[in-house]
């Protein structure tokens, strides 16, 4: 216990220097703690977006991009590229996810869609393919790469006031028609850059879809 001489000496240094040392005064040391407190919150949520979540579709496929696809089907040749070629191009559904086996009737879906659909303005390896009937399939490619980015004000986001979200990507369509083990047709097209942006404003914030909720359900 300190005797009450050593804290009167102690209480009259402070008093002397208060006007030199400031940090003798409580108020003053408070102040410098609540400073403290701002700028360590300043510099923990200054990177705060880097915490904002990202997301990624991709459909499994050899390609990493529209570009590889393409380059791929450009090496296919009608009339000259066998089933046994299409493999090694890594164009083959029992080995390789997401290539869809059409089959004849599949076919005819695509490419006849109805009725009135002249058979006869089709292309000739289309009319071809057709015309063998049960000997006529085909490959479907359908790849895609979608990435989305939360970007924005990491509080607006947190607490569902504003989302931001930029999705960047590609995406490839091709189709190819094989009579008895060759190539009769192919047809390419997609999308070779995506690049989109998504806005949410709520502005009741994480409170929007409240009432809702609440709401007795008939």
């Amino acid at each position: 216990m300190k005797s009450p001489r050593t804290t009167g000496l102690a209480l009259r240094v402070c008093n002397k220097t208060r006007g030199d040392l400031p940090s003798c005064s409580p108020d003053s040391g408070r102040n410098k703690r609540a400073l403290l407190r701002v700028l360590s919150l300043l510099l923990l949520f200054s990177g705060c977006s880097t915490l904002l979540p990202r997301g990624e579709s991709v459909a499994q496929s050899p390609w990493q991009s529209f570009d590889e696809a393409q380059q791929t089907f450009d090496q296919i040749v009608p009339y000259q590229t066998t089933v046994a070629d299409l493999s090694k191009l890594k164009l083959d559904p029992l080995k390789y996810p997401n290539i869809t086996l059409l089959n004849y009737s599949d076919v005819l879906r695509r490419f006849i869609p109805s009725p009135a659909t002249n058979a006869q303005d089709l292309d000739p390896g289309v009319q071809d393919c057709i015309s063998a009937k049960s000997a006529c399939t085909g490959y479907e490619v359908d790849q895609k790469t979608l990435k989305r980015t939360r970007y924005g004000n990491f509080w607006a986001d947190f607490l569902n006031f504003k989302r931001k979200v930029d999705i960047v990507g590609w995406r490839f369509n091709g189709v190819i028609l094989i009579k008895n083990g060759v190539v009769v047709y192919k047809l390419t097209g997609g999308q070779p850059s995506i690049h989109e942006h998504e806005e949410n404003k709520n502005p009741l914030g994480p409170l929007q879809g409240l009432g809702e909720s609440r709401l007795p359900k008939f």
